[in-house]
């Protein structure tokens, strides 16, 4: 992997969480029907789109991805995480498959960073299988740990619920903690309210919309911080880069005074 052309801020993150829908440009309802296929089998306009969003994750320290295919058929057997770390120049990446489907699809949560992890650990998430979280852990110089959490949760209520609770649980373990990712519900959700009420976690905008990037009406993404990191500037902002179905999501935290990331 090459060096970042970039130093990274030892005392703040620069957050993106992008569901990429596995390099798939979807630009209005009828496509997911006449353009089903591109979810099977491999298309030209794969590798262009996939260095289209490339550009856009240069800018940031770190970043969570779902949908991502770890490399099958419809990718045209593309590790989509490796392929945008490579070309986005981050040099510390991981997958976590969710769903293998072998040569067909494998469905992943992906993680680039900057940063070196001193752990990184994936867990399956309740409910029917193919949901998961991955933690990664960042070292910090009060010899404590900044947990990152990407996560892509279930379409079905009662599902996802037990999900929320299972992650209400994980961050219970981290002094330091950011939940991101595609929560596949939004501030109508009492499952998601009971979350953000039960939890120090700070972020929730129900203003911003992310789905469908064409014409956004559901806030599904979100990234959320422990109440122990501040969020610079106007919190959460949603990015407008039609490049997937949903649109990406960016936040900046910062550890509190004194505190910085290990080197």
């Amino acid at each position: 992997m090459p060096v970042p052309d970039r130093r990274v801020s030892m005392q703040q993150l620069h957050l993106l969480s992008y569901n990429i829908q596995a390099g798939i440009s979807t630009r209005q309802y009828s496509e997911y029907l006449t353009k089903s296929w591109k979810h099977v089998l491999p298309h030209r306009e794969h590798l262009p789109n996939l260095s289209r969003i490339a550009s856009i994750l240069h800018e940031y320290d770190f970043v969570g991805l779902q949908e991502v295919d770890a490399g099958s058929l419809r990718s045209g057997f593309v590790d989509q995480t490796e392929y945008l770390a490579y070309h986005a120049q981050f040099p510390y990446w991981y997958k976590q498959v969710n769903r293998n489907l072998g040569r067909l699809a494998r469905h992943s949560n992906g993680v680039l960073s900057r940063v070196r992890p001193s752990a990184i650990t994936k867990y399956k998430l309740p409910g029917f299988p193919g949901r998961g979280v991955v933690v990664v852990e960042l070292e910090t110089t009060d010899e404590s740990v900044l947990a990152v959490c990407i996560l892509h949760l279930a379409l079905g209520r009662r599902a996802r619920r037990r999900q929320l609770d299972y992650l209400r649980e994980l961050a219970a373990h981290y002094p330091y903690v950011v939940m991101m990712g595609d929560f596949n519900c939004d501030c109508d959700s009492r499952a998601f309210k009971d979350l953000v009420a039960n939890t120090d976690l700070r972020g929730l905008d129900c203003e911003f919309k992310t789905f469908p990037s064409w014409y956004p009406r559901r806030n599904l993404d979100h990234i959320l911080a422990s109440g122990n990191l501040r969020i610079i500037g106007v919190g959460v902002r949603v990015l407008d880069h039609s490049l997937s179905d949903h649109l990406p999501v960016s936040m900046k935290v910062a550890l509190p005074k004194g505190v910085q990331l290990a080197t």
